[in-house]
């Protein structure tokens, strides 16, 4: 049974939408957001596994609706704008999650992959916060939580475009937060470390891909979903997951020429490694 929470991010939201809702940290975001009394809309591209998930949420009781729809196409994404806003009129939360992975040396990366990666990762970010951040600014209420990483303010080996598109939310987030400021419509980012979902397996079977040694390291998405609960109930531009890494810069600062010469190394090694296994 969905028992609403008695601080009520429902009473100040109403509504929220989830992209890459269909697992891993979507997923749990969703459940989340569903337990707090939210309607939620999911949106990912794998319909069946969306409504084992939007089922599992009615049957406790919670309110959703179903999106598929494929992040990487404007056309797409124009789609799900005009369902909210036929369905609902307008949108309380949006929560950018969806999101690709890739590991390895970046000269061996497909640009057809590249390219899906930056889609995905960014272009579709700022189209879908531009086309909903206009009708939360005409009501003075909204807001936008984007699923970043470490590693946009920690570069390192392997992940170059990932890397690069998660500090591109990084620094979309700090204007929007700017530019918000004074009014009841918030923009913040959860800069999370690894987290224990299908990102790993995607990644590596993506083209030429190789697994990504943090993968030992990661947390339940149940970790990120109870982050997002507290930036709805306290806004601010950066939260940290978990909060251990928000000294993830200062090793950038700190440490950058060392990690400058280990690098390359560390990544010829894990390339190596991989690909001396037996099929």
């Amino acid at each position: 049974m969905i028992i609403k929470n008695s601080l009520s991010i429902n009473e100040k939201y109403k509504t929220a939408l989830i992209t890459g809702a269909s697992s891993g940290i979507g997923a749990a975001i969703t459940r989340k957001l569903a337990a707090e009394g939210l309607t939620v809309v999911l949106v990912a591209r794998r319909l069946e596994r969306l409504n084992q998930l939007a089922n599992e949420i009615k049957r406790a009781g919670g309110s959703c609706i179903v999106i598929d729809a494929d992040l990487s196409s404007a056309t797409e994404r124009t789609k799900i704008y005009n369902q909210v806003q036929t369905t609902f009129g307008s949108l309380g939360v949006l929560i950018n999650n969806a999101g690709l992975g890739w590991y390895g040396f970046y000269a061996d990366m497909p640009w057809e992959v590249a390219s899906q990666l930056m889609e995905v990762n960014m272009t579709a970010v700022a189209h879908l916060t531009g086309l909903f951040l206009h009708q939360m600014r005409e009501q003075n209420k909204g807001h936008i939580i984007n699923i970043g990483s470490v590693a946009g303010s920690f570069p390192n080996q392997g992940v170059a475009l990932y890397s690069a598109s998660k500090s591109f939310l990084d620094a979309f987030n700090t204007v929007l937060h700017r530019e918000l400021r004074g009014t009841n419509v918030y923009c913040s980012v959860v800069r999370a470390g690894p987290v224990s979902t299908e990102f790993f397996d995607q990644a590596a079977n993506r083209q030429s891909g190789l697994r990504v040694p943090a993968e030992k390291f990661a947390v339940p998405p149940e970790l990120i979903a109870k982050k997002v609960c507290q930036l709805l109930l306290r806004p601010r531009k950066v939260i940290y997951t978990p909060s251990l890494l928000a000294i993830a810069p200062w090793i950038e600062i700190l440490f950058g020429r060392i990690i400058d010469r280990l690098g390359p190394l560390l990544l010829k090694h894990a390339t190596n490694h991989a690909t001396s296994k037996p099929d």
